[in-house]
């Protein structure tokens, strides 16, 4: 049976008898819709509301909060100490978030990058690979994942809705793209981490997850034929999704925050349901 795309939370907080329901729901490749799970902007963060407090080269400000790095902006001084604080403050708020939504994830949930996103995504010109109005599961070619999980909160600040297209579940993605992948080069992985292509070792896992988003971009026919749900994300309102696992696309918008956290598969409700697994079952092998 499918799963539903959109999995709507009418209640806010949720009652703790409702999470391992919301977690599954999460790791059966739905979006976790939240409307009145609201991130406010403070009155003096409003300002932050262009694309002008980007660099003119990126489309996204980002923040490491572990190390504190900003990158993607042109602020300097206190407007950009300020910029630092607000992604900061979204990053707790995303974190508390989840906390509450998926409590069972408490100990092995390791923090990401925060981002602020301004610009508009309608016209934006992109490579093809880069071009996020394609659906695609995300899969990173510098940050191999090893098999972790990517789960990502989003909250829409802006005035107008953030426009989704949701495609087939991942196992049908996998089955309809692995056939055109050619398996990794032997030493290709230890070559890749040798000249800082890659920040660790590339497993057969990271080679074929993003083969997946490259061929799914690429493919323009699969991008117009395939089932798809179209998902108006109003203004103010919150979701979160395992992105490496649902296929999607953003289609417009402007002015949203994200924070991505990784998990290890081990620490999930039901870890055979994530790709790794998916993968390895279809393959008949280990994968990472």
């Amino acid at each position: 049976m499918k799963n539903e795309p959109l999995v709507e939370l009418r209640d806010w907080p949720p009652s703790p008898e409702t999470t391992a329901r919301h977690v599954a729901a999460l790791e059966e490749g739905s979006i976790l819709f939240a409307p009145s799970a609201r991130f406010e902007l403070t009155a003096a963060e409003r300002r932050f509301l262009t694309p002008a407090c980007l660099d003119g080269k990126s489309k996204n400000i980002s923040l490491n909060a572990e190390t504190g790095a900003l990158h993607g902006t042109g602020a300097t001084g206190a407007e950009r100490d300020e910029l630092e604080q607000m992604l900061r403050r979204f990053s707790d708020w995303a974190r508390d978030l989840v906390m509450t939504l998926c409590p069972v994830y408490r100990d092995s949930l390791r923090l990401g990058l925060a981002s602020f996103r301004p610009a508009e995504i309608a016209g934006r010109a992109s490579s093809w690979r880069k071009d996020d109005t394609r659906l695609h599961v995300d899969a990173f070619p510098s940050r191999p994942m090893q098999g972790r999980r990517i789960l990502r909160v989003f909250a829409n600040v802006g005035s107008a809705p953030r426009l989704w297209r949701a495609g087939e579940p991942f196992e049908q993605v996998a089955r309809t793209f692995l056939p055109r992948l050619r398996p990794p080069v032997p030493g290709s992985s230890w070559l890749l981490r040798f000249l800082h292509v890659t920040r660790e070792h590339r497993t057969p896992y990271d080679h074929f997850m993003l083969g997946i988003h490259d061929a799914m971009k690429a493919d323009q026919r699969y991008q117009s034929a395939v089932s798809q749900t179209e998902i108006a994300f109003p203004p103010g309102s919150t979701w979160a999704c395992y992105t490496d696992a649902v296929s999607h696309a953003a289609m417009s918008g402007q002015f949203a925050f994200e924070q991505t956290f990784y998990l290890p598969v081990s620490a999930m409700q039901d870890p055979g349901r994530s790709p790794l697994r998916i993968l390895e079952r279809l393959f008949e092998r280990t994968l990472a």
